[in-house]
Order: structure tokens, then C-alpha cells, then sequence
């Protein structure tokens, strides 16, 4: 919902206000940044943790992309992500390779000139080198895709593997007898299911998932409540 300093004030409903609202909280950012004469020293990272809302009139859009929040469609788990640190993250760049939000925690941490800790598994990813512009490519070729503790599918390149399908947040999870698949470049919308023209990527696809799990029965996830297993040194 948008500040009542900004509700009404696009004409347009209540996303376009917030829409607005955003662009001008994160110009005031920017300019305290400028102001306090620390631009060249900081890195700025701008970004969403899911694609839109499902409920009108609430909802937003993921452009070309189908979906919404909850789901396993490209439109909820693809976000816009920006990133400045003037003198070091070339400006203008554009890539449509995948980082995910996990990743951020190695990358910052080196940034910093820190490591992860090592007595635990890290599913993120060093990506400082794709922000710099020293590779064209992600150190990242894909995700295992959950919702809560149910494995929905798989994104891998520009291919999604689908295992439970969820239309919109109020319809119904339907598991999948057989695996659908889509290709995303070609096919945005997933609409054209692939399975039986791309058998290829099912047992690529499916590795990874395995090899994911097999990190969960190594190292079970924290639950609520549980203490942290980490004891930082002394």
C-alpha cells in the first residue's frame, strides 16, 4: 500500500502509486549517497524478492512472463536486479544470465574481504567477476524451485522443468504424472510443453534436484526455534 503522502497520486490506482513511491524513496537514497560524498565507495543493489501480486487490485505484472507470486512460473521467480559501484560494475550493462538471491551473500562477502564460513553448506554463489564485467557468464546455471517443502520444479538455462503445477495463488497444486517442460526464450508464457522433444534436459535436470536434496539430508535445514550451529571463533 502506498504512504498517504503518495495514495491518489498517480491517477491510477494504488500500484501505480507505489510504483511511484518506490522511484522517489530510491532517488532519496541515491542522493544521500551523493551527499555524503561516498558514491565511488558504494555499491548499490536494487532488486525484488518475487514476481507480483496475484489479488486485485493489488496485482502487478511480470511483463512478457507468465505468473505471479507463489508460483513456479518464470513471471514469479524472475525479479529485476540492478547493481551500481561506479569505477567497477560497468554502467549500462544489460545480461540475462541467472543470479539468485542467494548468491549475494558469497559476492558481498567478498567485496568485503570476506569468506563464507566452511562449516556449513553454502548454496550461494560467487558472481562478483559476472558484475564486474571479467565473464560473460554466470557461475550459476540453475535452481531448484520450492514452494515451502514441496519441489515444484527446476530452472535450468533457459529451460523449466515443471513437476507440480500451481495456476495462480488461489487455484489448487497439481502434481504432474509426467514432467512438463518449456522452454523460455521461445516460449515466455509456457505454454508449449516440450517434454517429449527435449527428453535431454529431464535427466540433467533431475540430477541437479537430487544432488540439492542429497545437501539436505547432509546438513538439515535450521528449523525455527533450532539454535544456529555456527560458533563463530573466538
Amino acid at each position: 500500500m502506498p504512504h498517504p503522502d503518495f495514495d491518489g497520486k498517480t491517477g491510477n490506482g494504488h500500484y501505480a502509486d507505489v510504483l511511484a513511491e518506490i522511484d522517489f524513496r530510491a532517488g532519496h537514497i541515491l542522493d544521500a549517497v551523493d551527499e555524503l560524498g561516498i558514491r565511488d565507495d558504494t555499491l548499490v543493489i536494487w532488486f525484488s524478492d518475487n514476481g507480483p501480486e496475484y489479488f486485485y487490485p493489488w496485482h502487478g505484472t511480470a511483463g512478457p512472463w507468465r505468473g505471479n507470486y507463489f508460483t513456479a512460473w518464470e513471471g514469479s521467480l524472475r525479479v529485476p536486479f540492478l547493481i551500481r559501484w561506479p569505477g567497477n560494475i560497468p554502467a549500462g550493462k544489460v545480461t540475462n544470465e541467472i543470479v539468485h538471491v542467494v548468491d549475494l551473500l558469497p559476492t558481498l562477502g567478498r567485496v568485503a574481504g570476506y569468506e563464507p564460513p566452511k562449516d556449513r553448506i553454502v548454496d550461494g554463489v560467487d558472481q562478483l567477476d559476472l558484475f564486474l564485467g571479467k565473464q560473460d557468464k554466470s557461475n550459476r546455471e540453475g535452481f531448484i524451485v520450492y514452494n515451502n517443502d514441496d519441489v515444484y520444479g527446476y530452472k535450468w538455462r533457459n529451460w523449466k522443468m515443471h513437476l507440480i503445477e500451481l495456476e495462480n495463488m488461489n487455484s489448487e497444486p497439481r502434481p504432474l504424472n509426467v514432467p512438463r517442460v518449456y522452454h523460455l526464450l521461445t516460449d515466455p508464457k509456457e505454454e508449449y510443453n516440450m517434454a517429449e522433444e527435449a527428453t535431454w534436459v529431464l535427466p540433467v535436470m533431475f540430477e541437479k534436484i537430487v544432488e540439492f536434496q542429497g545437501t539436505l539430508i547432509e546438513e538439515p535445514p535450521i528449523q525455527l526455534g533450532t539454535p544456529d550451529p555456527y560458533t563463530p571463533p573466538e
